[in-house]
């Protein structure tokens, strides 16, 4: 698969999710970060991983999805794009194609989030990582972005405790 072209705007909202992961490392979650655009560009939301509350469904990418099921109309939630820090999960993937979100654009891909699982010895999830296309089979997806591989990773390492 090729790296997707993306504007540098683009680039700009996958940093922001790269920011948002770290503030959710340091506010002791998982490190993952997402942000809602509209179709004309504008940063509708954004949120960051809140499952160290307790709760294991407190993923970004699902709290954007609700905030656009109560606040967008059908065609914008249509033509708008979650950018990512890391590929949707598959319930994220799920709540993406219920509310009819658009493109999806991610920084790491969940082959490299399994990886680096591996790597740093942390037990596998509790629900099969399936690719968003076995999910959300209509979603247009992007990713995932080189320049992000390493920060992310470092971002992992230490929730990780390496």
């Amino acid at each position: 698969m090729s790296e997707p072209e993306l504007s540098a705007g683009e680039l700009g909202h996958l940093a922001r999710c790269v920011q948002l992961a770290g503030e959710a490392l340091e506010a002791g979650h998982a490190p993952f970060g997402s942000v809602l655009v509209s179709g004309a560009g504008e940063v509708l939301a954004e949120d960051h991983n809140r499952t160290g509350d307790g709760d294991p469904t407190a993923h970004p990418e699902i709290a954007l999805a609700r905030w656009a099921a109560a606040h967008l109309t059908v065609d914008e939630r249509a033509a708008a794009t979650v950018f990512t820090s890391g590929e949707h999960c598959a319930m994220c993937a799920a709540a993406h194609a219920w509310v009819g979100l658009g493109r999806i654009v991610y920084a790491t891909s969940t082959a490299q989030l399994l990886r680096w699982r591996a790597e740093d010895g942390v037990a596998p999830g509790p629900v099969q990582p399936l690719p968003i296309h076995t999910i959300a089979p209509r979603v247009t997806v992007e990713g995932p972005v080189a320049q992000f591989t390493a920060p992310m990773r470092a971002l992992h390492a230490r929730h990780s405790g390496r």
